[in-house]
């Protein structure tokens, strides 16, 4: 089967280029470790879930490091899931800085723990790149519909080529439905619509990390808080709001949304304004990386055509999509969107330096804000539905 990633140019290229580590980001199960092993055959690859191996790292002693990997020739080192260590940056320098020449490979799930334990002593030592669940063009290529990766979606936004009722050689409905429900999870190539997959990786998974290293006090209520957070998808999120049904501290809702951002279950959208009084000033959205995850969280795999969330789900997958191909094709763009105090919305913006597109996100047809287009003269605009998207 066809494997190939947007990531695999990107990462082989790296070590041509850069005597830096890498620093592999990413869910778990979104493939990190499948794509490395395919990439690298010859690189010589630590699991810190493997107690043998994760204390042996845990000395943060260069002698023992190297009793381990400098007789075997390779000149290539992975270390998988290095949340799990205490200090991972510290284990990551001590082989940056005492074995030149070793290009060095870390991976984890958990960035707030990486993050935190890897940022002075990395300084100027490694590059992140992020792994996300699949792309639909990832989807058509590893399934053989299409022959080559690219970034359609993003390219017909950026260069207003979202045409109605393109003509396609394969059932792209049925495949964007079968995605919003079950998301774009790698395992669901040769294992479609695996719910007991879906609900054991929500369950396990996800929430591994998030307990084994300690980050939440109270499960239970991270876990009523996902699933709050999973019915308001694309709904502007009220911090305090959310705190009074879970009856919680609001702190504590800030920080347990701010731990499943990191562990990359959820990712949050912030407004674009001009800072003027009629535009909603720092309340964000927020958004699940895979709308499988989402509705194994909700407990709901019914056909979206007849679910109350079908255009939620829709909008979700459009900027989830937006989000993957601008991280890896690295074009640049900063994501958000745009509402007034009055109601009115663009779904997305996508802004930089140089431009602004407003993008209005629906499952079958629908017209930019006039309102937006006031506020932005020189703003181009998309209406982005399920006839045009591909």
């Amino acid at each position: 089967m066809n494997q190939n990633r947007h990531a695999d140019n990107i990462l082989q290229d790296h070590f041509q280029k850069s005597t830096r580590a890498i620093v592999l980001l990413g869910a778990r199960q979104v493939g990190k470790t499948t794509l490395l092993k395919r990439l690298f055959p010859d690189a010589q690859y630590y699991l810190m879930d493997n107690e043998a191996q994760q204390a042996l790292f845990e000395r943060y002693d260069i002698s023992y490091y190297k009793s381990a990997i400098s007789h075997l020739g390779t000149e290539m080192l992975i270390l998988d899931e290095v949340q799990l260590l205490s200090n991972p940056g510290r284990a990551i320098k001590i082989l940056f800085d005492q074995i030149p020449g070793m290009n060095i490979i870390a991976t984890g799930s958990s960035t707030l723990h990486i993050k935190n334990k890897i940022a002075e002593s990395m300084a100027g030592r490694k590059i992140e790149y992020h792994l996300f669940p699949l792309t639909l063009s990832e989807i058509l290529v590893q399934r053989g519909i299409e022959q080559a990766l690219g970034y359609k979606l993003l390219n017909n936004i950026t260069h207003n080529k979202l045409y109605p009722e393109k003509a396609h050689t394969y059932d792209l409905r049925g495949i964007l439905l079968d995605i919003l429900t079950y998301g774009q999870y790698p395992y669901l190539i040769e294992n479609p619509r695996d719910t007991d997959y879906l609900e054991n990786l929500v369950s396990d998974s996800i929430f591994r990390d998030i307990v084994e290293l300690h980050l939440v006090e109270n499960r239970a209520d991270a876990v009523r808080l996902l699933k709050l957070l999973a019915y308001q998808i694309g709904n502007l999120i009220n911090y305090s709001e959310l705190a009074n049904k879970l009856s919680i501290d609001v702190r504590t809702v800030r920080r347990y949304i701010e731990i499943f951002e990191q562990s990359f279950i959820i990712f949050r959208l912030y407004p674009f304004t001009s800072n003027r009084r009629g535009e909603i000033g720092k309340a964000p959205k927020i958004y699940f990386y895979d709308v499988g995850v989402r509705n194994a969280i909700v407990e709901d795999f019914s056909d979206p055509l007849l679910r109350r969330d079908f255009g939620a789900l829709f909008e979700n997958f459009i900027i989830s999509e937006v989000l993957k191909s601008n991280s890896y094709k690295r074009a640049g763009y900063n994501l958000s969107y745009w509402r007034t105090k009055a109601g009115t919305e663009v779904d997305l913006v996508l802004h930089n330096a140089h431009e602004v597109i407003g993008c209005e996100v629906k499952t079958t047809k629908g017209r930019i804000s006039r309102a937006f287009t006031n506020r932005f003269p020189k703003a181009k605009t998309r209406l982005i539905t399920m006839d045009n998207f591909w």
